[in-house]
């Protein structure tokens, strides 16, 4: 690499550990833990990339952006952040960062990025940036795990694309929130955004009333697999028969669709028309530590709408954080402002907890303890498998539940697999007894990052 790099950073330890990687590769590194400092760097015209965090002692690293925008329009900025929500990857979109990593975040990946700056530098332009829309903190996208930091990552980088999205993940997890984000704050956000079910297009004037209500803005249609193949078609047509006010097409669905493809449940013209990007929501018992940062946001949502300030004793936190959560977020949100209205104090207790979840089978630690260290692997599937119907009750679980075990399974198993062999795919290929292509399909399958590299906090 060939330049200069200005790195802001109040992590000493990053600073140092960035320093020496660019300076190794052959960059020139001023390094500061002050915005004063870097933006004096920027306007002496120092500097061919910046690197900055977002939080900062003396201000907000993405509210310089347009200011670094406006001063030097060619210079390239990434911004790298331990901030929790959608808000700083949709900012830093907004704002026209180059680039945007979450902490912690793969130091040869950063470097890659900075070298592909570096390269780019030149050809950068300018263009208008549009206000973000009022009241973000609003959104309850909130996660700090992988899992979502890599979510809203893809939520940013397709925001303004034409491109139709599909986003997949099971009831309650927020597949229709994330839609709706997309949409406001894309560049049709000023456009209408309508939500559609079979039922709306089941006579034969319905997609065109929806293309009439849409005018160009964005079309969500709620679980697509469950819509039937005559209205599926009808859909293919109405996609297919547009030359004006072409409007973005999104869709969601809990249904494993490509099961649902082989089955003949799902048309595949339509599959592909509406997958140009395909998101998927993780399950609230896969990102095991957001579910604390969900029930404070809740609790503050709850006070700012003028219920009594609450907070979860730890114990009482504990027990939150250790039940499996079968409706995801929306469950998890509805026990909370529950809790919130019938605590008998400000601290809500353990047994509180207990009372809200009473009505359910008796809660059980998603990770598991001692207790169950030497159970057998197929005994600790049946046990959550028999867990998972008694939480239905007398309901039966959404169809496709044969793949979504497998996945389950299989999911975790290559992604521990991949960690133990250190992302190494042809060692982790012999360790599973698995041809290296049937690794690497698996892989792009289930959506698993591989990473040969270490990470820096």
């Amino acid at each position: 690499m060939d330049g200069t790099v200005l790195v802001a950073d109040d992590d000493r330890t990053i600073r140092t550990v960035l320093t020496q990687a660019l300076t190794r590769a052959g960059c020139k590194v001023h390094a500061t833990s002050s915005l004063t400092t870097l933006m004096r760097w920027v306007s002496e015209g120092k500097g061919d990339v910046v690197i900055s965090d977002v939080m900062m002692p003396d201000g907000n690293g993405l509210e310089m952006l347009p200011k670094i925008k406006q001063d030097r329009p060619q210079l390239p900025v990434i911004v790298i952040s331990a901030q929790n929500t959608i808000m700083t990857a949709i900012q830093a979109a907004e704002a026209e960062a180059y680039d945007y990593l979450p902490k912690p975040f793969d130091l040869p990946d950063l470097m890659k990025r900075t070298s592909k700056a570096l390269e780019n530098r030149h050809t950068r332009a300018s263009t208008p940036v549009d206000d973000v829309p009022a009241e973000p903190d609003e959104l309850p996208l909130v996660g700090k795990t992988p899992a979502m930091q890599a979510l809203y990552r893809l939520v940013a980088r397709v925001m303004n694309t034409d491109m139709s999205v599909l986003i997949t993940g099971e009831s309650g997890t927020g597949k229709s929130l994330i839609a709706r984000a997309i949409h406001d704050f894309s560049d049709r956000r000023t456009l209408p955004f309508v939500t559609v079910t079979g039922a709306d297009l089941q006579e034969l004037e319905g997609p065109a009333r929806v293309l009439a209500k849409a005018r160009g803005g964005t079309i969500l249609i709620e679980e697509i697999g469950d819509i039937g193949d005559d209205l599926q078609a009808r859909i293919v047509r109405m996609m297919d028969g547009l030359d004006e006010q072409v409007p973005r097409f999104m869709a969601t669905s809990q249904a494993d669709l490509n099961n649902a493809i082989e089955e003949g449940g799902m048309r595949q013209d339509l599959y592909y028309r509406l997958s140009g990007a395909v998101l998927h929501v993780p399950a609230l018992r896969e990102r095991i530590d957001d579910i604390g940062l969900l029930a404070e946001h809740f609790l503050s949502r709850a006070e700012r709408e003028g219920m009594p300030r609450r907070w979860l004793s730890e114990d009482a936190g504990e027990l939150v954080r250790q039940y499996s959560w079968p409706g995801n977020v929306r469950q998890l949100e509805n026990a909370i402002r529950r809790l919130g209205l019938t605590a008998r104090s400000e601290e809500i207790t353990r047994a509180e907890v207990e009372a809200v979840l009473g009505h359910q089978p008796e809660t059980e630690p998603v990770l598991t303890g001692t207790s169950i260290d030497t159970e057998k692997l197929s005994a600790s599937i049946a046990r959550h498998l028999r867990r998972y119907f008694d939480l239905h009750g007398a309901m039966m679980p959404p169809p496709g539940l044969y793949a979504r075990i497998l996945r389950e399974v299989e999911a975790p198993l290559i992604e521990i697999s991949l960690d133990a062999t250190g992302g190494n795919q042809i060692k982790c290929a012999e360790l599973l007894g698995i041809n290296r292509n049937t690794l690497r399909k698996k892989i792009n399958d289930l959506d698993i990052s591989v990473t040969r590299r270490r990470k820096l906090m």
